[in-house]
């Protein structure tokens, strides 16, 4: 595979000067059509060999092009902050916007390479860790984004003499480290991980390009020719569909038939005295409030969403059941339509930066789960978004679960009749009037779109790793105390 990249392609100082001038040019005016286009993303991986040049394609990179628009990020071994969230938090929190260019060295790709190398994870475990890399870069691809990965490679030979160059330069000496020399010892190692590695992982909409990394001047033209040439097929496509789109127009009728669903064979007459509920809610909320600070010592993070018809009560059972937890320890998000930065983004970047550090809980009121529900039925998610946005959703929860974070899903439900007794009676109150909103009542138009959509939810996301558990809410009392006992099981089961 890489013996097309040991060569020994060499450009001279007077032609890399002739063809840096054009290319610079050429850089610059579809970094502005993409900034002003603002369509999609553009990610740009470095991983190789060390002595191949990585860093310093970056930083000629950031030379040749407006820096205002581009950041670089280098990772290192993970902080106690990002080790605490599932793996892939920190490469959507680093997610560049649309129309912005984000150059990444030491990525996604280098903490299983190594592992591997080094034999810290075995064969099967690598191929994991590589699916999970596709799951990740599809998710981007289909919304939109231009992956380009380079591999900068040399052979045994020419990587040991660049190393050797560096350590006997003054100035440079400081990036040969003793574990550059390691990976050289283990270089055959590393290149048939590599094989395995790009043979997995290239594919058409992130595909890998290899570029021979002995001559300076050659590996800097080869890089900024691909990205320029990736570039300009991927604006051209963008700016053709962005001429073809319409604004969106709402996709699901008032007129959608009935149909039996999940949430049919509910028994909403289930209720709780309010005697027995105020018993039972105090002793629950206090027993709560222990597991809370047991999580909180041994960094047992909770994730829970609440979804359901609006005014099924999600706020209320919210609220009673973070009451005695530390409120230092919880944080509540509530969302609505997204903000602008918001939707310069990917839909699932919102949520993946809110999932919570060790010991913490965090609580979505509403989620990730309106991609599938109002999105589609206001049109803002074309069917292919939201019908790929089941897996997407499926595979982030996994994430979440594999990690080690108990996530907890509420469907709270009520009837049509309930709904609109509860709308009616926010109109009249003084301090709930606010929640009441024209698109509520819009809203309420859809009640039989909306009810075969959350059937659809139920039946693509429920999974084993993340099941829905439904909540007969048309009793508040009711709803809140099995919300509550809910979690209070998991938990205690949890923490043993």
């Amino acid at each position: 595979m890489f013996d097309a990249a040991e060569l020994g392609q060499r450009v001279s100082q007077r032609e890399f000067k002739e063809r840096e001038l054009e290319l610079r040019t050429k850089l610059l005016t579809l970094q502005y059509r993409t900034n002003e286009l603002a369509r999609f993303p553009v990610l740009i991986d470095f991983a190789g060999v060390e002595g191949a040049g990585k860093a310093t394609a970056i930083n000629m990179l950031n030379m040749w092009m407006d820096p205002r628009w581009i950041r670089t990020i280098g990772y290192q071994r993970p902080t106690h902050l990002e080790a605490a969230r599932p793996r892939f938090w920190r490469y959507w929190r680093d997610m560049p916007p649309k129309g912005r260019i984000g150059l990444y060295l030491s990525g996604r790709y280098s903490e299983p390479l190594l592992g591997r190398v080094y034999g810290e994870i075995d064969e099967r475990e690598f191929d994991n860790r590589l699916s999970e890399i596709i799951r990740f870069e599809n998710a981007l691809v289909d919304d939109g984004a231009l992956i380009l990965k380079f591999w900068m490679h040399l052979g045994a030979t020419q990587q040991e003499a660049r190393l050797r160059e560096l350590e006997a330069d003054p100035l440079l000496s400081y990036q040969v480290t003793q574990e550059d020399w390691n990976n050289h010892e283990h270089y055959d190692d590393f290149i048939a991980a590599a094989e395995r590695l790009i043979t997995r992982t290239n594919r058409g909409a992130a595909s890998w390009h290899i570029v021979e990394g002995g001559n300076e001047n050659y590996r800097h033209l080869r890089v900024g020719e691909i990205i320029a040439a990736e570039l300009a097929r991927h604006l051209d496509a963008q700016e053709r569909t962005a001429a073809a789109a319409s604004d969106p127009v709402r996709v699901a009728s008032p007129d959608m038939p009935k149909v039996d669903t999940v949430f049919d064979a509910l028994d909403l007459t289930r209720s709780v005295p309010k005697s027995e509920y105020k018993k039972e809610i105090k002793t629950g909320q206090a027993r709560l409030g222990e597991l809370g600070r047991k999580a909180q010592a041994m960094e047992q993070s909770t994730v829970l969403v609440f979804e359901g018809p609006d005014a099924s009560g999600k706020g209320g059972a919210i609220r009673r059941t973070v009451w005695s937890l530390d409120a230092r320890t919880y944080r509540v998000f509530q969302f609505a339509a997204p903000t602008e930065e918001e939707r310069a983004h990917h839909y699932l970047w919102r949520f993946w930066r809110h999932l919570p550090r060790a010991g913490h809980v965090s609580v979505f009121d509403r989620s990730w789960y309106g991609r599938v529900l109002v999105e589609r039925a206001e049109g803002f998610a074309s069917e292919d978004e939201w019908r790929r946005a089941y897996n997407e959703i499926n595979d982030f929860e996994h994430q979440i679960v594999d990690h080690g974070i108990l996530l907890l899903k509420f469907w709270l439900h009520i009837d049509e009749d309930e709904q609109l007794k509860r709308f009616k009676k926010r109109e009249k109150s003084l301090y709930k009037h606010w929640k009441l909103t024209d698109e509520d009542w819009r809203n309420r138009e859809l009640w039989q779109a909306y009810k075969q959509y959350g059937q659809d939810i139920i039946q693509y996301t429920s999974t084993k790793k993340a099941p829905w558990i439904l909540v007969e809410a048309k009793n508040k009392q009711y709803a809140r105390l099995k919300v509550l006992q809910t979690v209070i099981d998991h938990l205690q089961e949890r923490l043993g």
